[in-house]
């Protein structure tokens, strides 16, 4: 049987902040990275994973995915679901490491990083994409990858079960139809709240141009630069496109609806992280007084628990998962039954790097094997950094196409991770300038 025989961790930074490159509110000059890990196995293909980070912290990130390296080498290569429930169980469950969260924070995104590429691992393996190798798995099997403590309240393994079970029935045609349709973007490429006016106008143009029926704008610095940004959007893309918003947490619960209701008049779809991800309350609060606009929130929540208690408080509307944040597959896995229970719709959180190329395999499989539905669901794209991975995400006429190579889609070239490895890459160090 073929045993993982190495775990090489490297801290891997893009210079996005140069060009303002997802500015935001709170995030104001943004370095896309990523703590980048490779299982090597002793046959076979390797796997490749990472945890996602903003530049600063990246060194730190990267040191908490070593921390996990006596877990991971030595081990069996996972090829089952079984096996892939395991290797879960034993990050997530490892005590000491656990008091760091628990399940939470750097450690627990570290246990993503390698949880996903073990699922990458096991998908090459397979010579299947993990969309397909996870909807290929039967009911029980897919139920058997979950962590269903502290969500029995609100969703059990039999109800797990009975929703993809009622999802069996016209499966195949699903998947025929994400192969041939792909899957609904929309993007965020025209909105950073560093952009110039022009600027702004000009991408939201092309959006439209390029198929897509819904952008998203940055919000929270200032509310009349808000609302004049906001008034430019709409009328470059007329009152048929959808606009979101995004505060990226800038605000309190009251400063949240005031922002808002400002901005009411230029029809937002939804207002993304009004505030703490942790406030569940405070979400509800917004929620409740700015209906009918939508609140979705998702990319910084820290696991399937505060999840549960979103949808639980009727907080959200939109749920956004991100392939990066949490633990890996099994707990997204979780988070998509969680949302098929309560019948909110997932439209995830991408960007960054890679997050793009990973999360398009999550949603394709909610389709396919869970909610059945694409319906008020789309995936976050932004145009950067894809050239940079083997399989890099594409997106024609507003949408997603379905991966095919076998494999996460995390693998990025070596000729990448030379140029900016952080702080001896050339792009760090000024050697390929």
């Amino acid at each position: 049987m073929p045993v993982i025989t190495g775990m090489d961790v490297l801290d891997v930074r893009f210079p996005t902040s140069r060009e303002l490159d997802g500015s935001d509110a709170m995030n104001p000059d943004p370095d896309y990275s990523a703590a980048y890990v490779v299982l090597h196995a002793d046959e076979g293909p390797d796997g490749y994973g990472f945890a996602f980070t903003i530049g600063r912290g990246n060194d730190v990130q990267a040191a908490a995915i070593r921390a996990l390296e006596f877990h991971v080498v030595g081990r069996s290569v996972p090829a089952t679901a079984a096996e892939l429930a395991a290797l879960s169980r034993d990050l997530v469950g490892d005590s000491q490491l656990r008091w760091l969260g628990p399940e939470k924070g750097v450690a627990h995104m570290a246990i993503g990083a390698v949880v996903n590429a073990a699922w990458d691992l096991a998908a090459r393996r397979a010579d299947k994409p993990v969309w397909r190798f996870l909807a290929d798995m039967t009911p029980e099997e897919i139920v058997g990858l979950i962590d269903f403590r502290y969500l029995s309240d609100a969703i059990t393994p039999d109800e797990a079960y009975q929703i993809l079970a009622n999802a069996q029935d016209g499966k195949a045609r699903r998947m025929e139809t994400v192969l041939a349709d792909g899957y609904r973007a929309y993007t965020t490429s025209p909105g950073w709240l560093g952009y110039s006016d022009d600027k702004l106008v000009r991408l939201s143009k092309q959006a439209v141009a390029d198929g897509f029926d819904m952008i998203k704008l940055k919000v929270g610095g200032n509310l009349d630069d808000d609302i004049r940004r906001l008034r430019l959007a709409r009328a470059a893309v007329g009152d048929e496109v959808r606009i979101a918003v995004d505060a990226n947490q800038r605000w309190d619960t009251a400063t949240a609806v005031e922002w808002m209701r400002a901005l009411a008049p230029f029809g937002p779809y939804w207002i993304e992280e009004p505030t703490s991800p942790d406030d569940v309350l405070a979400h509800q609060a917004i929620a409740r007084q700015i209906a009918p606009i939508k609140v979705a929130t998702g990319e910084h929540v820290q696991n399937r628990v505060v999840f549960k208690q979103l949808l639980q408080a009727e907080a959200i509307s939109v749920l956004q998962i991100d392939a990066c944040r949490v633990g890996g597959v099994n707990e997204n896995v979780a988070i998509l039954l969680l949302a098929a229970k309560f019948g909110v719709p997932v439209c995830p959180h991408a960007g960054g790097v890679g997050l793009c190329e990973l999360v398009r395999h999550l949603s394709m499989f909610d389709y396919v094997s869970v909610s059945g539905t694409q319906t008020d669901r789309a995936i976050e794209w932004v145009d950067h950094l894809h050239e940079h991975f083997a399989d890099p995400a594409i997106v024609r006429g507003g949408r997603y196409l379905a991966p095919t190579r076998p494999g996460f889609s995390a693998r990025m070239y070596d000729a990448t991770l030379r140029r900016y490895r952080f702080p001896d890459g050339p792009e760090w160090t000024g050697a390929g300038s």
